[in-house]
């Protein structure tokens, strides 16, 4: 654990640089503001203590500083003129904690063991998060910050969004990244693959079923509108969804309430419903294919993300995006891409898309040259 402390009394530096030290911690000192600052925007801290009564540039200041450049070490104030108003103002500023002088140094080893405990739960929990949520949304492109600015409006409402798009052009990504920066992102996010599930079985897959209410309907199920109440579930392919499977979704819509398959009682239901399809619905309902007033319902919003080939500024960013990830997932080297191969790769026709880009780039990686060239990508790629 590595901590920096920042105080103007060379003797408390001092004191508690020993005490910690005396605890295995790594400890950097700082006697101002402005070296402290310095010194957590150059290196990563598990903690940091700082004094408020400083000369030049006082504790507060430095706080405010350390969040506005968006460092995340747990801030600890220390101060010698301790009282209630003084503590709540900086705990409202987004400091961990407030400790007065003379120190209770017991005191002073637990919240910054509390600190660190909590920095690392954070960590943890993001690296989770990203584990469980897939890609970032990569890419500088006026197409994608089209998509990332509607992502920021859409999110924190709970309006039905609708997305559209072809075949692995990351609309799985934009239903993760409208949860995940949702109210509801503490909440199950749940997905379900309409195309997937046979047209007898989708009734129970959504909305769950009895014991005995059918002939392997073994015990109860929870469907996957229960699964996800109070978060977000998220219907993709729901073009191919049956058209009585259709009906019971625009009910629940509608009335809040679902029914198991087999049983006659309702039970409310809060979800906020996010689809996403690759066909044209507006056609699909002219051929009798799809419910008009479902469709209404959904379509709220309505999001449509780009082709790869409608954001080709991107594949270099992409490229090396996938890069680091298989690299980082698989143990294997990383490799440079020529220039002339990037072009190559720029100017092919994707037709998977999002999707095709990272097998290619996976399937460079295995069989490519290091750097990989042009000649790679016409053997492997075109």
């Amino acid at each position: 654990m590595r901590i920096l402390i920042i105080d103007d009394e060379r003797a408390i530096r001092n004191s508690l640089k020993e005490v910690f030290e005396m605890n295995e911690y790594e400890v950097d000192t700082a006697e101002n503001g402005q070296d402290g600052l310095q010194a957590a925007s150059k290196e990563k801290y598990d903690a940091i203590l700082c004094d408020i009564k400083m000369p030049g540039m006082d504790g507060n200041e430095v706080l405010d500083a350390l969040q506005q450049e968006g460092i995340e070490s747990p801030v600890i104030m220390i101060s010698g003129h301790a009282d209630i108003d003084t503590a709540v103002a900086c705990i409202k500023k987004g400091a961990y904690d407030f400790i007065g002088k003379p120190f209770d140094i017991r005191r002073v080893l637990i919240t910054v063991k509390n600190a660190t405990d909590k920095a690392n739960l954070v960590t943890q929990t993001r690296i989770l998060k990203k584990k469980v949520y897939g890609q970032e949304m990569v890419g500088d492109s006026e197409a994608i910050a089209h998509v990332r600015e509607m992502i920021e409006k859409v999110a924190p409402t709970d309006a039905s969004v609708l997305i559209t798009g072809p075949n692995g052009s990351g609309k799985e990504l934009v239903a993760r990244s409208l949860h995940q920066k949702s109210q509801r992102s503490m909440m199950p996010y749940v997905e379900v693959n309409c195309a997937a599930i046979p047209s007898e079985l989708i009734e129970s897959e959504l909305f769950g079923h009895e014991k005995g209410s059918f002939t392997s309907a073994v015990k109860q199920h929870k469907g996957k509108f229960e699964q996800a109440d109070g978060g977000t579930l998220f219907l993709d392919e729901i073009g191919d969804m049956s058209l009585a499977a259709q009906a019971k979704v625009l009910r629940v819509l509608q009335e809040r309430k679902i029914s198991r398959v087999g049983s006659d009682k309702d039970i409310t239901v809060n979800v906020r419903v996010i689809s996403a399809t690759n066909k044209n619905l507006s056609e699909e309902i002219a051929k009798g294919n799809f419910r008009e007033d479902l469709y209404h319902r959904l379509s709220v919003i309505v999001m449509k993300v780009p082709s790869l080939d409608d954001r080709k500024d991107d594949i270099p960013l992409l490229i090396n995006y996938f890069q680091e990830q298989l690299c980082s997932e698989t143990g294997m080297p990383r490799k440079d891409f020529s220039p002339e191969a990037i072009g190559l790769l720029v100017n092919k026709e994707w037709t998977g898309n999002i999707r095709e880009l990272r097998n290619v780039v996976e399937r460079l990686l295995i069989l490519g040259s290091n750097p990989v060239s042009a000649s790679d990508v016409k053997d492997y790629v075109l």
